[in-house]
């Protein structure tokens, strides 16, 4: 076992200074710090927060733009949006709450009456039992405006298709409408079947612009990517993840998408820790308690037969 000299102060230069006074901590302390979510601005990330502060600024108009942040599963959609919805929280000013951004996630089965449900939950407002749609939709277009959303947020949008085809229509519909009504920006999130939905609409295809987060390929921005994650994890040794072979290593292992890379680069910081490595190596990955996804179906298939 590799151990770190403890009557010595290591030297933690190869960490961004956020994450030198965790490195400092007892090794228990540091992988719940490890284990934490934690942001790491790659380009395309920062970009797409860059474009939703853009929306949120756009001044009101008959025809709003509207976004549609599309994304692999696992692949930082969700750590986009909280990032930009955390720097827009809601505040409260003369007993009114203010709430700049609402999210909501598209109900498993969409229907008119489950979205407005949503957006209620998500602005805390009672429910009576049995309500109908026109009422649903005429409480939350009230509550919307006298709180002052100026974006809203639609998460699992892909969902749409899982509707009957006359559903489906009737959901889209109402997107339009809310866009009308209301004349704030609407964000859609989802994988490829989000967009699919939004393009069987030609008038919402034209008002959604696309934002792709494609997977990870091995490349300049993959190294960068990867030497981001190594100066953030509390560990007292250097990592050196970002040259080529370690790279498309680790790319080929997590299927590249960032939300697997996080999930195995914990997963080897931990061992590295708990073993006493201190860094991420051949070693530390052999050892790190992870399994890829295809290997993961393959497992739970198997326990099905």
């Amino acid at each position: 076992m590799v151990t770190v000299d403890e009557d010595q102060p290591p030297d933690l230069s190869h960490l961004h200074p956020s994450a030198q006074s965790t490195a400092r901590l007892p090794a228990a302390e540091r992988v719940h710090r490890i284990r934490a979510d934690r942001w790491i601005g790659y380009p395309k990330a920062v970009e797409a927060v860059g474009r939703l502060e853009t929306l949120l600024g756009w001044p009101r108009k008959q025809r709003m733009p509207n976004l549609l942040l599309v994304g692999p599963t696992n692949n930082g959609k969700s750590m986009i949006i909280e990032r930009f919805r955390r720097q827009h929280l809601p505040t409260t000013e003369l007993d009114r709450e203010h709430i700049p951004v609402l999210c909501v996630q598209m109900p498993s089965e969409p229907s008119p009456l489950r979205f407005y449900t949503a957006i209620l939950a998500a602005l805390g407002a009672p429910l009576r039992p049995r309500p109908r749609v026109i009422e649903l939709e005429r409480l939350a277009l009230s509550l919307l405006r006298e709180v002052g959303v100026q974006m809203l947020v639609i998460d699992e949008l892909h969902n749409v298709l899982a509707g009957r085809g006359d559903v489906r229509r009737e959901f889209l519909n109402l997107l339009r409408f809310l866009g009308n009504e209301l004349r704030i920006p609407l964000v859609g999130v989802g994988t490829r079947e989000a967009y699919l939905a939004i393009r069987s609409d030609d008038q919402l295809e034209n008002r959604f612009e696309p934002f792709v987060l494609p997977v990870w390929k091995a490349g300049e921005d993959a190294r960068s990517l990867l030497a981001s994650f190594a100066a953030a994890f509390p560990l007292r040794r250097p990592s050196r993840i970002e040259t080529d072979d370690m790279t498309q290593y680790l790319l080929a292992r997590s299927e590249g998408t960032i939300g697997e890379l996080a999930h195995l680069l914990t997963a080897v910081a931990v061992a590295a820790v708990e073993s006493g490595a201190e860094t991420i190596n051949h070693r530390t990955l052999t050892m790190a308690d992870y399994v890829g996804p295809t290997e993961r179906r393959r497992l739970f298939e198997r326990e099905l037969m």
